[in-house]
This record gives structure tokens, sequence and C-alpha cells, in this order.
């Protein structure tokens, strides 16, 4: 589909338009207008879009045409991303990339426009990314990044960031009911409507799920969003309320042992109250301008969100009467400002754009807790604390055209971070700070034949929990030590782009990180602790061919190696690291009044032990959707997942843990299997 628009061009500057520089005359007294045709297409990655070989962005138009189980799946359209499951489906995601096991977020940073989705100092863990508050629908692309090479991005982005922006009005209104397999149902309403000088986009989300599971989740999930917006692309602003609750059950990961016993089942659980309660309330604003000498951009957001988590993962080892549940609760207020500003101007005669930012974020949990429980119910304070922790980041970025096959990404970023503890446990109170420079460097160059090529160098990090960093001693009183409060991370990539191939855009990327403490999950506590330093390596290779105006193919291939860089006799392995991803997928857009697509991934097995002497299964899942559009209005759509009904694992642990009647603490792997083949129907009105 194509449509032409009125773009600016700056004198002296170069423009890549179609794969070809076009540079106006330095001595032209006022900018000129061109038209220019632009492709819409599902990906926004054309040789000239990006500073990095794995650098892009997705549309809309490929997240609408593709099913997704659950929303944090969303982030799968990041190549070489998964995203699975080890609880409930109102927790947050596990995610995985680039050899990273990321448990819940830790060294990826996730955004909704300005808003960070990553919680910090959090009752579950380090970098929490809950994506359930999110409405797939009104998602207009998802920009993502890899590597800390960009002076914007800050804490938890070292493996990568993914940037979701929402739409600011709908063409259609849309409703539509979703009925489903093992009691799916899913009621949205959504619209925009003229409101004075702008547009108040309005939608409402209703889910509920009891999932294959011999307890049923009982997912109560509410979704609510009013987002006003009014002006242009030059000048705009929005402000945004969002809304969610979620109540669900859940079945925790469950010993193989006791699955080939006959002792569960593959859907069983071991503590049936295990399950959770989670809100989430946001007011965000944001305005920004731009015109021919450059742009600024200002935002702020206050959310409130609330946790109440009931886990159990070792069942009767610690409490041989009551079992080992514990509570996990939170009461967070999260407020934020940035800001930014770009100017255009000359270096010698060559152009060059010059940009400066301002992050700041402050955090109060009153309280983060921890409690004993059983059935659901509160048995001993473990500890509770008061947390306070603030940040600020500046960052400066500089962009040079040093020649139109040459330019070069500059950029340097400070962050200081001030931690506030009050904590239950004695000794363990107290106050602290940490400062971190991150400098940055990008060289892109060409195009020659339509390809581009890459180097990418920066320096990173991400924080640790504030409570890790006042410490003196564990709950349990034994001595402990506090931990760095902003641990390093330093990478580095060589990549190409190419779109020589008519409708083909293919991109390679070898890269590498170094982090200077990993995190690693302890099954029997259910925490993550500090460990030693770590190397990751590896090569990706993401292809997207439009074949033509109704048929897109991807495959993405993406291998890893990661490995502790400090000996240990325990081994080298990283638990849990991944190491073999791929992704093959083929979308049908429109065929007369048919539509569709189907996507398998692929993620390798995993080293569950530092000596990799017990590893992980791989898991082989696929989806795939067929619809049918009735009229311009009314279209009719089946998603099934796990089509093929393969019995696999989401995810794989390998700890001490003691059921019921077992006399003493068994070691051995813990899963939490895929979901079996389901469909989803969905009937859609756009009024």
């Amino acid at each position: 589909m194509n449509n032409y628009k009125k773009i600016i061009l700056h004198p002296g500057w170069p423009y890549l338009l179609a794969g070809v520089f076009i540079t106006t005359s330095a001595q032209a007294n006022e900018s000129i207008e061109l038209e220019e045709i632009q492709v819409r297409a599902h990906y926004d990655n054309a040789v000239g879009t990006s500073d990095a070989a794995s650098e892009g962005k997705v549309n809309a138009s490929l997240i609408k045409n593709r099913p997704i189980a659950r929303i944090g799946e969303i982030l799968e359209f990041v190549p070489g991303m998964i995203v699975t499951q080890h609880s409930g489906s109102g927790k947050a995601n596990q995610f995985y990339l680039r050899g990273f096991n990321l448990d819940h977020g830790t060294d990826f940073a996730t955004y909704v426009d300005e808003m960070p989705v990553n919680m910090r100092t959090h009752a579950h863990g380090q970098g929490y990314t809950d994506l359930n508050f999110l409405i797939p629908e009104l998602v207009s692309h998802l920009h993502y990044k890899k590597g800390p090479y960009s002076a914007e991005e800050g804490d938890f982005s070292s493996a990568g960031v993914a940037r979701m922006h929402l739409v600011n009005q709908l063409p259609q209104g849309i409703a539509s009911l979703t009925i489903g397999s093992y009691d799916y149902q899913r009621l949205l309403l959504a619209n925009s409507v003229a409101a004075g000088p702008g547009h108040l986009l309005y939608a409402l989300d209703v889910n509920h799920y009891d999932g294959p599971w011999q307890v049923a989740e009982g997912v109560k999930k509410y979704n609510g969003l009013l987002r006003y917006s009014e002006g242009d692309a030059h000048d705009s602003m929005t402000l945004t309320a969002m809304a969610y609750h979620n109540q669900w059950n859940s079945t925790d990961q469950i010993p193989l042992r006791a699955v080939r016993s006959g002792q569960l089942g593959r859907f069983d659980a071991v503590d049936p109250s295990d399950g959770g309660d989670s809100s989430r309330y946001s007011l965000s604003f944001s305005k920004q301008h731009r015109d021919q000498q450059g742009s600024w951009q200002v935002s702020a957001y206050a959310v409130r969100s609330a946790l109440d988590l009931y886990s159990n993962f070792t069942y009767f080892l610690n409490d041989p009467v009551n079992g080992d549940q514990f509570n996990q609760s939170e009461k967070r207020t999260m407020l934020g400002i940035n800001a930014s500003k770009s100017w255009l101007g000359e270096l010698v005669g060559m152009p060059m754009e010059n940009k400066l930012g301002l992050q700041t974020r402050y955090d109060k949990l009153s309280p983060v807790a921890l409690y004993n429980t059983a059935q659901a119910q509160r048995l001993s304070l473990i500890r509770s604390d008061k947390v306070e922790e603030s940040s600020a980041g500046v960052y400066a970025e500089n962009t040079l055209w040093w020649h139109e096959k040459l330019r070069t990404v500059a950029g340097l970023r400070y962050d200081r971070y001030q931690f506030d503890v009050k904590s239950s446990i004695n000794g363990n109170s107290g106050n602290t700070s940490d400062g971190i420079t991150s400098p940055k460097l990008s060289v892109i160059f060409g195009p020659w034949a339509s390809t581009e090529f890459f180097y990418n160098i920066g320096k990173g990090f991400h924080s640790n929990d504030a409570r890790g960093t006042t410490q003196t001693r564990l709950a349990n009183g034994s001595a402990a030590s506090p931990v760095t409060p902003l641990v390093s991370t330093r990478g580095s990539e060589v990549g190409v782009r190419t779109e020589w191939i008519p409708g083909l855009q293919s991109s390679l990327a070898l890269w590498q990180l170094d982090i200077d403490s990993e995190l690693l999950f302890i099954g029997d506590a259910g925490e993550t602790e500090p460990s030693r330093a770590s190397r990751r390596t590896g090569v990706e290779w993401n292809n997207h061919y439009v074949v033509s105006d109704w048929l897109l193919l991807d495959m993405d291939l993406s291998l890893s190696k990661a490995r502790f860089t400090e000996h240990d006799p325990a081994g080298q392995y990283i638990p849990g690291s991944i190491n073999k991803v791929a992704s093959l997928g083929a979308t049908v857009t429109n065929w007369g009044n048919w539509f569709g697509s189907m996507q398998l991934r692929y993620f390798g097995p995993r080293a569950l032990l530092e000596d990799n002497s017990v590893r992980s299964n791989s898991t082989l899942l696929t989806y795939a959707r067929i619809g049918y559009r009735y009229n311009p209005r009314t279209t009719l759509t089946l998603d099934v997942f796990n089509l093929f009904d393969r019995k696999a694992s989401d995810i794989d642990y390998y700890y001490e843990s003691q059921l019921r009647g077992e006399a003493t603490a068994v070691e051995g792997k813990h899963f939490h299997p895929v979901e079996p083949r389901s469909a989803r129907l969905t009937l859609t009105y756009n009024f």
C-alpha cells in the first residue's frame, strides 16, 4: 500500500530515500519540499533506519496479524526473544534473550510510551516486567534495540530494550468477543472520538481463563484506558490514564519425579493455594515539538501498583507441617520525569545532530515484605522493608555525517542512584548511593548496493535490589555483605544489514557482552543472588521477506554461548542460559477475504547446573491463525496454540525439594509444562 506525504529536507543534510542518499544544497536559503512514496510494511527495518544491525521496529500491522497466547508474548516480536511462564498467567513472564535467562526482566528494559515497566527492588525479583496491563490492539509499534550501545537507554537494558508505543486514535472502533478452550473468554471494546481540538481514545478489556490445570486458574483480569491527544507531527500532546486489576490461582513448577511415579499429573499442583492478586494504575503525560532546527520532548508519569503473590517451590523441605509457601507482597508508588532536546547543526561543513536528555525516577515501597504462609494465610513475618529509591540519568549524544557513506553516533551517559532502606531486620537499615558512567559509540558505513555495515561498542549497567545494598545479615540470621548497587556491563557488536535482494530485509550481528556480576535464580529459596562475572557471545541472523503484498515470510536464528569468567570447581556454565533460538513464520494479510499466519518457535536445551551435568529438554511450538473477513466491518478469526499438541516444558529448573511423605530432600528437575493444544475463536466488529 502506497501513500504520498510531504517531508522537509534541511539544507546540506543527507537523506536516505528508497535506499538512495539525497543531499540538498548546503547553500540553499530555505528548506524544500519533496514528494516521497512511503511503503507501509510490517517492519520499519530498512537500510538507513537504525544505528545497529540488531535494532528494528515492528508495526501494528504485523502485531495484529499474529496470534499470541498471553500478552507477554508480544515481546517475541523482538528477534531471538523467548517468553515463557513458570506460574499462573497473572504473574510476569520469564524471558530469554542473547544467552540470558532474564528471569522476569533483569537485563531487558521495557517501556510503554515513556513509562518504564521494569520494577526495581521488587517483591518477586529485580526488574520484574509484568505486561498484563497492556492491550495489544492499542500498540502502534514496537521499537527494539539490543546491547548497551544507545545513550538513551539506562538501567536493565544491557541485553536489550523494547519500547512499545500506543496509538492516539483508531481508524474504526473495535468490539470483539473471544471464546476458547479451557473456558477462555475475552471482551474488548475500544474506540476514539473527537474531543475539542483533539481525540479521546477509550478501551475496556475483560478476560477470564481457567487453563488446563487441575486447579483452575480462575483468571479475572480487567484493563481500562483513557487517552486524550491533540496536535500533529510538529506539535503534539498526550494524556493517558490506565487501570489494571487481576486475580488468579497458579500451578507453579512441579517435580519431574512425581510425574514419572504417577503421584502427579502434568497439570497438577503440589500446593493448590498458590496464586496472586495484582493491580496497576497510571497517569502519564507527554508533549513534543519538532521544527527545522530540531525537537524537544517532555514526559511525566505516576504509577501506583500492588502485588500479593503466593508461591511454594520446595513444598515441605523447610516446614514439614505447614509447608514452604510464602507470600511476597508490595505496595509501590513510582514517579518520573523525562526531558530531551535535539538540535541540528554543522561541524566544519559536516551535518550534525546533538541530543541532551534527562531521566528521573522515584520508587517508594511501603512496604515490600515476605511472609511464611499456609493455604494463602500468613503465619509469620520473614522481613518487611520500607524503601525509597531515586535515580537520575543524564545523557548526551552526537550524530555526525562524515560522508554520505559514513556516520558516527557517540554518546555518554551518567546515572546516580540513592537507596534508603528501613528494615525489620536489625542491621539491615541504612542509606547508600552509587553512580556509573557509560560511554557509547556506533559507526555506520554505507549503503553500498543497499547494504549497510555497523560497529557498536558501549558500557551499560543494571541496578541491584536496594535491600541488598544495605544488608549485613540474611533473614535466617547469618551474616551477609552488601551487594554492589550498580553492576557494570560492557558490550560490542559487528553487523550488516542488506536489502540487496528485492523484498528481503536481512541482518547479521556478531556480539559479545561482559557482566561484572551475574544474578542467579536459587530455586530452594525462590530468590536471586549475585554471583561471578560472566561473558556471553553470539550470532544472530534475522530475515523478513515480503513475497507479495499479501504474503510475508520470517526467519530468525540466534546462537549464543554463556560462561562464567571466574573459575570455580562447580563449573563455568550459567544455569538456565539459553543458547539456541529459532523462529519461522508466514503471514498472509489479504488473500481475497482470507488472512492468517503460522509461527514456529524453537528454544534449545539449557544447562541447569554449573558443570552442565544436567540439561533441560528443547521446546518446539507452533501457533496458527486463519481468519475470514465477511465484510469491511466484520471478521472471524480462529487461533490454535501448540498446534501439534507437543508435551514440552515452558521452563525447567534443577534444585532440592521435598514432597509430603518423602523422608528426605531430593535433588531433581522441576518443570512447568507448556499448555496443550487449544483454540480461540474471535468475532470482531468495527464501527
